[in-house]
């Protein structure tokens, strides 16, 4: 019984931690999205009302064949608030797509 209980407040704590959402750089100062990048060194990032961007602090975290792009936000404080860089494929001239 004291098992069961145990196994079910772990699944619960793991699905709370699981269901955080996304820090939001829109309502961030400029130095706090900056902060949380250089803190985190790659991170997701809500970046609007249903966007979101992948974040780095430099290209080590990038897979080998991508580089990196800086990457601007909007924050509270600053319309183009540079906050770190973006993966990028060197190849697509650093577009994200086709």
């Amino acid at each position: 019984m004291k098992r069961t209980a145990l196994v079910l407040a772990l699944s619960l704590v793991a699905g709370q931690a699981a269901a955080q959402p996304r820090p939001d750089v829109t309502t961030m100062t400029c130095a706090a999205a900056q902060a949380l990048v250089a803190r985190s060194g790659a991170i997701v990032v809500t970046t609007g009302p249903a966007t979101y961007s992948r974040i780095v602090g430099d290209v080590s975290f990038c897979t080998i064949e991508k580089s990196t792009r800086p990457d601007y936000e909007r924050t509270r404080d600053v319309a183009d608030c540079f906050v770190g860089y973006r993966c990028v494929d060197p190849f697509s001239e650093g577009r994200d797509g086709p």
